[in-house]
């Protein structure tokens, strides 16, 4: 597979947890993550899964701004998101597949800070 931004090969990484087993694509370039429908979920609470997203974060906020971009799985274009509860995590989702962190997006998605609620508190009132 490859990689929805910047088209580099994607590799599957393990991540056991007490209920099994689940794979995640990670580019080699950079270090996007594709997580299958409900694998990110089922990953935020886990500390095992605190290692994966190792990529750099500010690459992650060039890579967020690319958009129109296509599901690694079917071709069609995914959707642009933002998370419902830390507003300020933007993310592209096919409803078929999957959706797609770029790097350090699934850190942040995982550790919702102070700052994180602060800062979704003022966008909420602008």
């Amino acid at each position: 597979m490859d990689c929805p931004k910047c088209q580099a090969n994607m590799e599957e990484h393990r991540i056991g947890t007490l209920h099994g087993g689940v794979m995640v694509d990670r580019c080699t370039k950079c270090y996007g993550m594709w997580f299958d429908i409900g694998e990110a979920e089922r990953l935020k609470d886990k500390w095992m899964s605190d290692y994966i997203d190792s990529g750099d974060p500010s690459v992650g906020r060039k890579q967020n701004k690319i958009r129109d971009v296509n599901c690694p799985r079917c071709g069609k274009t995914m959707e642009k998101l933002n998370d419902p509860v830390q507003r300020h995590i933007q993310y592209e989702a096919c409803e078929e597949h999957g959706m797609y962190f770029d790097a350090g997006e699934f850190t942040d998605y995982k550790y919702e800070t102070l700052m994180d609620i602060f800062r979704d508190f003022v966008s909420l009132v602008r």
